[in-house]
Parts: C-alpha cells; sequence; structure tokens
C-alpha cells in the first residue's frame, strides 16, 4: 500500500531590510472617490496612518516577474489580464527555482508548499516624521508629478498628474520569511530536499538584485521607481527549537556586501539546520 505525502517544515530563513527609494516611488491605488481636477494616479497608503506603503504583493510579484524573464521561462499561466510562468509536469517543476521559491496553483498534483513569503511593508516612522516636518509635499507623505502626452499627429499636450513618495523616503523593515522543507510523495519519492531548498536562496538574492537593477512600482520607463536596499539582516529558526529566537547569522550594509558573503551564509543556514 502506498504512503501518504509527506511534508515537514525543517526551518526558517527570515531576511529582513529597508527599502530607499532612490526616484519617486509610485505603486498605484484605488482612485475612487478622486475628484475633478485631482490627481490621475493616486499611490496605495495604509487606510488608518493615510501613509503609503508596498504591498507584499509588489515586491513579490515584481521579483518574481524578473526572475521569469532572466531566466527565459515561457508565460504560460493567465492571472487576470497578466501572464506568468508555471511549470506544466512534476519533472519540470521539480528542477524551477522559480516555482519551488514562489509557487504554483494548488490544483497542480504536484505541488509543494509556497517557500517564499513577503509582508507589506509601511513607511518607516523616522521617515514620515521627516516628511511631515521637512518635506514641502503636494499631499500627505507624497508629491504630484505632472507628466504631458504629446499627440503626435495633432502635437496637443496631454498632462497628467501622478502621486509619488519622494526620493529618500524608506520603507521598513521588509520581511521575507523562506522556509525550509523536506518531503516525499505516495510512492516515497522525494519532491521536497531541504538542501536544494536552502541553495535555492540564491534564487531569491538573486531576484533582489535584479530589482535593484530595475525599478518597483509604476512609471518606471520613465525615471520613477528606483530603489535600493540597506541594513539587511539573516536570521535563522529551526524546527529542534522553534520557540527559540531566529538565530542571527548575518548583518550586512548593502545587497552588495549580502552577494559577497552569501556562500558563508548558505553554509550557516545548513549548519543552523544540521544539514551540514
Amino acid at each position: 500500500m502506498a504512503e501518504s505525502k509527506k511534508i515537514q517544515l525543517e526551518g526558517r530563513v527570515f531576511i529582513t531590510f529597508n527599502i530607499k527609494a532612490v526616484t519617486g516611488l509610485h505603486i498605484g491605488g484605488s482612485d475612487t472617490g478622486i475628484e475633478i481636477g485631482g490627481v490621475d494616479k493616486t499611490v496605495i497608503r495604509d487606510p488608518l496612518t493615510n501613509r503609503p506603503y508596498i504591498p507584499g504583493s509588489s515586491l513579490r510579484g515584481k521579483v518574481r516577474s524578473l526572475l521569469e524573464k532572466y531566466r527565459g521561462l515561457p508565460q504560460n499561466q493567465r492571472i487576470g489580464q497578466t501572464f506568468i510562468h508555471t511549470c506544466g509536469t512534476r519533472d519540470d517543476y521539480a528542477g524551477c527555482d522559480i516555482c519551488q521559491v514562489f509557487g504554483v496553483p494548488g490544483e497542480k498534483d504536484f505541488a509543494t508548499p509556497t517557500r517564499l513569503v513577503v509582508r507589506d511593508v509601511h513607511l518607516t516612522d523616522g521617515s514620515a516624521q521627516e516628511l511631515e516636518d521637512k518635506a514641502r509635499t503636494d499631499l500627505p507623505y507624497t508629491e504630484v508629478k505632472t507628466e504631458v502626452s504629446i499627440d503626435r499627429v495633432t502635437s496637443a499636450a496631454n498632462p497628467r498628474q501622478m502621486e509619488r513618495v519622494p526620493a529618500g523616503a524608506i520603507f521598513g523593515p521588509a520581511e521575507l520569511v523562506y522556509s525550509i522543507y523536506k518531503g516525499t510523495d505516495e510512492n516515497g519519492h522525494t519532491i521536497a530536499d531541504p538542501k536544494a531548498d536552502v541553495n535555492r536562496l540564491r534564487t531569491v538574492v538573486e531576484g533582489l538584485q535584479l530589482l535593484e537593477d530595475d525599478y518597483l512600482g509604476g512609471l518606471g520607463s520613465r525615471g520613477s521607481g528606483k530603489v535600493r536596499l540597506r541594513k539587511i539582516r539573516i536570521g535563522v529558526r529551526g524546527n529542534d527549537n522553534y520557540l527559540a529566537d531566529p538565530r542571527l547569522i548575518g548583518e550586512f550594509d548593502s545587497l552588495e556586501g549580502l552577494i559577497k558573503g552569501l556562500d558563508d551564509l548558505i553554509g550557516e543556514v545548513e549548519q543552523t539546520l544540521g544539514l551540514s
């Protein structure tokens, strides 16, 4: 008689960092209720504080999209009005870092738990206070950038107003929670290898580098959304004592420092989880 599928959590890696807006940042919100003559494209705001924030879905989706393009993966799964990559077979999934890290639709019979969770990222209190006290913003915590499109035939100008969080604003701490599993399917075949999961942390870091080289949010091709990651901290919590505080295994001022120390960091994760 075949055994049932088994999945066990071996541990989690916690990656926290601040996101600094190097240029104005626009992540769109709802325009419901915008008055005539107001801003054409607003930013998303926390309904309790009215402060702009970065949704975890926006950060996660952008990193996944960049990685899919970098790896040249087929865009074969429709999600609303867009397409993403999803592996179609068990064999493809076993060798796909992107689908292992970011997940596939739950109806796929070969799916295992998604490894990466990305939290919402709020404007820091210090940055919010600075915008309140020192910056001359058009709206609370934000600036209004006017763009003009020109009709190529008539040369008529069509001005539009875009809301952005000003350059220099800091969001954080961002938190990425990366889970490491081991597991077997109904026939006893490996479907989750903890050492492979640890090594896929390289894919997460690779995605963060792609993000820094690209942009976050909208209007990126017109100058918005350039970001830098700062004050990066890496912690690990194993299943042998999950109630203990995560073990801090790395602190880096920038993504460049994290990349230089990545091999040692992966070794520390393996040692902490008893995989080395």
